[in-house]
């Protein structure tokens, strides 16, 4: 015995420490599914994009356009996107809290920029992008992540003021009604409306008074009707849409709605089948850009509707888990950042499918991860990398390592 008690004590120990060992490097790993679905997402997306797009060079407009065109550019924005989320990755959230007051002014510059004629991109009457020749990046796009960013940042710093509508409320204010005033100028009102729901949200699970959160949330709801009633074309898109099938309506501000809901409509529960969408033929406007959804209502379904839906319930659900995680222990800018992110991608998502559905008016926002476009793509996966890096954050700091 006296031979044996060292021997089993040693190997006793050699086995918890294989078993901690495991359990650590376990611990250390990314979150898969979250990476998985994402993927997964933006591989959905880019074969609906190919079928909503196919029939495009038939058209004047694109007469010019092979049919794999648009294919091609989403691919390659698709990989450009996941190279920039590698590198976001190593970024540590340290780094991203002491730049967000910085990265705040640098976007503003861009959203100046975009307003100087002959340095902005007009397209469809929208002066809202900035031409870096490989492609036009939309600055409303980065200040999504970057407000984001901003509000956690200035929530963390100002957090003995959040209860004061002075120091505590109004400067935040003032720099998002700056952003709007820019984008508004564009015009922009959907992303503008993104921005204040990011900036609101944050600020609510940054502990802001609820009377005051209640009483701004009351004035920004009067700004966006008043925004509405004073602005000809947007009054009458709204009215369009509380009756789409009126026939002044259906042939003109409501168009897009209507064709809409009719690919809904034929796709019934499981679809007509992949390619074979007849919306897409020319019309639904912007099939593989705005009303992707609708493509994919058509040719897969209900039930291709419902795993999209599942999908981003999923992302969403897993940035506040690990926002709440973060907070946990105590990383609050990381936490607000996790959640903010949740925030940014459930309303943007929220709001096209709605859109789609005839429950919103008709508003030009992307479907994240899924609809056309190299500024979308890119900074989805850029913040998606920071809530991933969050994540793994959360992971170190659990198992008693330091980062």
């Amino acid at each position: 015995m006296a031979f044996q008690l060292p021997f089993r004590f040693s190997g006793s120990s050699a086995h918890a420490s294989m078993d901690s060992h495991a359990r650590q490097s376990k611990m250390m790993e990314y979150d898969q599914p979250l990476v998985w679905v994402t993927l997964l997402l933006m591989l959905m997306g880019m074969v609906m994009v190919y079928s909503a797009s196919i029939s495009l060079p038939d058209s004047p407009k694109f007469a010019n356009y092979k049919n794999s065109y648009f294919l091609v550019r989403q691919a390659i924005f698709i990989c450009i996107s996941l190279m920039a989320g590698l590198f976001v990755f190593r970024i540590r959230i340290s780094t991203w809290q002491k730049a967000a007051p910085y990265l705040f002014i640098g976007t503003l510059v861009l959203l100046v920029l975009v307003l100087v004629p002959g340095v902005g991109v007009v397209v469809k009457g929208g002066r809202r992008w900035l031409s870096l020749k490989v492609f036009n990046l939309q600055p409303s796009e980065v200040m999504k992540v970057v407000a984001v960013l901003y509000a956690a940042d200035y929530t963390v710093r100002k957090q003995e003021y959040m209860h004061k509508l002075t120091k505590g409320f109004m400067p935040m204010a003032g720099a998002v009604g700056l952003v709007g005033l820019l984008l508004l100028l564009e015009p922009d009102l959907g992303a503008f409306g993104v921005i204040v729901c990011i900036t609101m949200g944050i600020l609510f699970l940054g502990g802001i008074n609820a009377v005051w959160f209640g009483g701004i949330g009351a004035m920004l709801v009067g700004i966006f009707v008043s925004i509405i009633a004073l602005s000809k074309f947007r009054r009458e898109r709204y009215f369009a849409y509380l009756n789409p099938w009126e026939e002044d309506n259906a042939l003109n501000k409501a168009y897009q709605l209507t064709h809409s809901l009719i690919a809904f409509g034929r796709g019934e529960f499981f679809g007509v089948g992949l390619g074979g969408s007849v919306e897409k033929l020319h019309y639904l406007p912007e099939a593989h850009t705005d009303f992707l959804l609708a493509v994919i209502g058509e040719e897969l379904g209900l039930v291709g509707v419902l795993a999209v839906i599942a999908m981003f319930y999923w992302i969403i659900k897993r940035a506040f888990d690990i926002g709440r995680q973060a907070i946990a222990i105590d990383q609050t800018f990381a936490g607000l950042t996790a959640k903010g992110i949740g925030i940014w991608i459930g309303v943007q998502t929220f709001i096209n499918m709605g859109v789609n559905l005839g429950l919103l008016p008709t508003k030009g926002l992307t479907l994240p991860l899924m609809s056309y476009g190299g500024s979308g793509i890119l900074i989805n996966c850029v913040g998606l990398a920071i809530l991933l890096r969050i994540d793994y954050e959360n992971r170190v700091l659990m198992r008693g390592g330091r980062l």
